[in-house]
């Protein structure tokens, strides 16, 4: 079903004019907004996304929404999320839009700029948060305030829902919402992050929906010895016993394995690629080992094609003047669609090939199944992308990542990874240092989804 439906998956001729541009009250109101949630710290170190939800809370009751729309629901003091409803006819059941308010850790020394204020420069604006996942945040909130202005009712309700702890945390938004408010939230489906528009040396490459996603684990790895002085070392160090294994990890790679989703990616994006990349991607498409293997040595093409698994937190010892007693690592995997986390952890235990080392999970897997193409939803993608910008496909996509959109998949609420937000495809700074976004595109996004929303909507 889904390979014949990619064939539909074509540049389709506008069935309505060209869109409104972004007016200069909406574009200074999306900003504010944008502005104040990168400003607020929602790390979940010392952040708080209460603090955040309320900020948003009083920006739409100011707007004219009714307190009983708009509610902050906290699990924990600092956790809390965001609700609201603009009400319609009810002639259909409601659309959901999700985006999260936590962030991940930033330094500021670390940064070309403060991480935690929202700085414009060469044409991007730069903060953490400001592509995961404040850029859709404040497009909902300066959205919904749109609507509301305009006193536009449409045939289903819209809710919009922010929330905590996507990023990690004890507090996990969308999970708590749908175990003790699913009224609040439940929907005919959801638009929520895990997709965007891709470019390549500023060609528009094609508009992403994400459709299915990897799933996310953890496992840490522990060595330990008695230790000792170390003014008299020993051979069985736990430091370089770890970092043995680590070695070794990083130098594996888990098999290709490409499923619908990615295959039918690949066979598409063969035909708007160019020279090289272009026949390796049709050829990786069919099995061509050396073109998988080619294709591989860009980040985001090896995600797609299997199983990942990097280190990423590293710790030992616990004086300067002795030997190490235990030496710690995080090991984080995004695993297939399908594929079983058992199996991976089998394979770490071979890789590392050293039966001292202790492999735990931190994090078990939450599988999610993935969301049908509907013509329902993906006609007007496809043609709100073909207005904004002509000739440009639209492309389901795989997420590499997670996002909350599993908890929505597995309540049975269609999840579909769609911003309109474009970025180069070689340049991902979300969780990095200098996380940025376009200014121009994060605009275009806004109206995009301004203009989905009310067709998705009407």
């Amino acid at each position: 079903m889904l390979r014949r439906f990619l064939f539909t998956l074509l540049v389709v001729p506008a069935l309505h004019a060209a869109p409104p541009t972004l007016d200069a009250r909406s574009k200074q109101l999306t900003y504010e907004i944008y502005k104040q949630l990168i400003e607020i710290n929602t790390t979940d170190s010392v952040g708080n996304t209460t603090a955040a939800a309320e900020a948003m809370a009083a920006r739409l009751r100011a707007a004219g929404f009714p307190a009983s729309d708009v509610k902050v629901l906290a699990p924990n003091p600092r956790k809390g999320n965001l609700v609201a409803r603009l009400r319609g006819s009810g002639a259909g059941k409601p659309i959901l839009l999700l985006a999260h308010l936590d962030v991940v850790e930033a330094k500021k020394e670390d940064w070309s700029v403060d991480p935690f204020v929202l700085t414009e420069k060469d044409a991007y604006y730069y903060g953490r948060g400001t592509g995961d996942d404040k850029a859709m945040a404040a497009i909902w909130i300066a959205n919904l305030i749109r609507y509301k202005e305009e006193g536009w009712i449409p045939k289903r309700d819209v809710i919009v829902a922010l929330t905590a702890d996507e990023e990690g945390g004890n507090y996990n938004g969308v999970s708590w919402l749908l175990e003790q408010h699913r009224d609040l939230i439940d929907s005919a489906f959801a638009l929520n992050e895990g997709g965007g528009g891709r470019s390549k040396n500023g060609k528009l490459l094609y508009n992403g929906v994400g459709a299915s996603e990897k799933v996310y684990v953890s496992f840490g790895l522990e060595t330990h010895n008695p230790g000792g002085h170390s003014s008299v070392p020993r051979p069985d160090n736990a430091i370089y016993e770890l970092a043995q294994g680590l070695t070794r990890l990083a130098s594996f790679r888990f098999p290709v394995k490409l499923n619908e989703v990615t295959r039918a990616y690949l066979e598409r994006m063969s035909k708007l690629e160019e020279g090289q990349i272009a026949a390796d991607m049709a050829a990786a498409a069919n099995g061509d080992g050396a073109a998988q293997t080619r294709l591989s040595q860009t980040p985001v093409y090896n995600a797609l094609m299997r199983t990942t698994c990097v280190a990423t937190r590293l710790e030992g010892g616990h004086a300067d003047n002795a030997l190490p007693q235990s030496a710690r690592a995080t090991v984080n995997c995004r695993v297939l669609p399908g594929e079983s986390a058992d199996e991976v952890r089998n394979t770490l235990a071979t890789v590392l090939s050293d039966p001292d080392i202790t492999i735990t999970w931190i994090d078990k897997p939450k599988p999610s199944v993935p969301t049908p193409l509907t013509p329902e939803v993906m006609r007007p993608i496809e043609n709100v992308t073909s207005e904004f910008w002509p000739g440009v496909p639209v492309m389901p996509l795989m997420a590499t990542g997670a996002s909350d959109g599993l908890y929505l998949r597995n309540a049975g609420i269609p999840t579909y990874g769609v911003s309109g937000l474009f970025s180069d495809i070689n340049d991902n700074r979300s969780h990095g240092r200098d996380e940025r976004v376009g200014v121009s595109q994060f605009y275009d996004s806004a109206q995009f989804l301004y203009v989905l929303v009310k067709r998705l909507a009407s």
